[in-house]
């Protein structure tokens, strides 16, 4: 059995929902009122309130992680307070308890209510009050969270998004207090931004690559999936969700960020792994034959050998293909609690999709390489 007892499997994707105190726990007296708090709506929903404006509650569980009011399906699909969820979504001490039944030795964590990279905090009109939400938040993530249980949790920051000299010195800040991971969008012009062609934000990159904390770009960052029809189910975009991570790939690579920051290191995070050998020949192909002003200086393959790490929660064609990939270039997702959480059996449905592969490589997959990427020696 390729998974042995000595193998700790450690997720770098999995979600945190913030309970209620985050933020009335850690702003000044001031900013309490205007600072995110948890309201009580109607027919039992709740709602994340600040500056006046209202994010209803809204988790996409499992149906191991929801306790679903009705049948699971049209509004119910997603919960609307935290009376709807396991409460290993949003305790600590709990979720530990989750990780231990699903065979999850640590994880690395998204945030929810600001989104997986902030990106709600862009809404801030008072940029005083929006930074001190920012290092609230990661005040409250390494202190805290990953502070009641160092060994099982990496933790992940957010940054000013709207600042990038003030998202360095926030990296900067983190890197000092125990930060290991960076959550960023994987494309900043939906959302309003330049985009990772302009100098924008070098700052953010250098601040990433003097600190050696690892960008994660998660699938959705940029605010939006891929959907080719107006009618198109819910079901389209989530199976094209490896087109972000796709797009996030090649932008980066022919833009010119990688040559600028040959330090940097970058993480694809739920995009899955599988597509990695089409899009890296494709790249190279395209890059030795059309005519256009992308640096030739280094292939994109070197760039992505060099820069990036892809991440899969169940992708068989990817473990299959991982020396085609790089096998020091895959690791695994539990999604816990989201709808793809495999939760409480995700390690034995993982130990049955890596039956066939070597010990070495199977250790790389499920522990070494995010070690390695991440810093992470507990």
């Amino acid at each position: 059995m390729p998974l042995t007892d000595d193998m700790k499997l450690i997720s770098v994707d999995d979600h945190v929902i913030e309970p209620p105190h985050v933020w009335s726990d850690r702003l000044p007296e001031r900013y309490r009122e205007a600072g995110p708090h948890v309201v009580d709506g109607p027919d039992d929903t709740q709602a994340w309130v600040w500056e006046g404006r209202s994010y209803p509650i809204s988790l996409q569980g499992s149906p191991r992680t929801r306790k679903f009011r009705g049948d699971g399906t049209g509004d119910d699909f997603h919960s609307r307070a935290y009376a709807d969820m396991v409460e290993g979504a949003y305790d600590v001490h709990e979720r530990v308890k989750a990780m231990d039944e699903d065979g999850v030795w640590a994880q690395l964590l998204f945030p929810t209510f600001p989104r997986f990279a902030g990106t709600a905090f862009l809404d801030a009109e008072d940029k005083e009050l929006g930074l001190l939400v920012v290092q609230g938040y990661n005040d409250w993530m390494i202190d805290e969270w990953c502070g009641a249980y160092p060994d099982r949790f990496i933790p992940m920051i957010v940054t000013p998004l709207w600042d990038p000299a003030a998202a360095a010195q926030e990296i900067e800040r983190c890197a000092a207090k125990g930060a290991k991971a960076i959550t960023f969008p994987e494309s900043p012009v939906p959302l309003g931004l330049p985009s990772f062609w302009t100098r924008h934000w070098d700052p953010v990159f250098a601040a990433a690559e003097a600190t050696g904390l690892p960008l994660c770009m998660h699938i959705g960052t940029s605010g939006q999936l891929v959907i080719p029809s107006p009618e198109s189910d819910f079901a389209v975009p989530i199976s094209l969700c490896g087109l972000n991570a796709m797009s996030a790939c090649a932008d980066l690579v022919y833009s010119g960020m990688l040559h600028r920051h040959p330090g940097v290191k970058i993480a694809l995070s739920e995009g899955g792994s599988g597509w990695v050998p089409y899009l890296v020949e494709r790249m190279d192909y395209t890059w030795e034959r059309t005519r256009t002003s992308v640096d030739k200086s280094i292939s994109p393959s070197e760039l992505f050998q060099r820069h990036f790490w892809s991440c899969f929660i169940s992708d068989q064609f990817a473990i299959d293909s991982r020396h085609e990939i790089g096998i020091d270039k895959l690791m695994w997702e539990g999604d816990y609690p989201h709808n793809d959480s495999q939760w409480p059996n995700s390690r034995v449905l993982l130990e049955k999709a890596v039956a066939d592969v070597p010990d070495d490589d199977v250790r790389r997959i499920v522990e070494l390489n995010a070690r390695a990427l991440f810093d992470f020696d507990a």
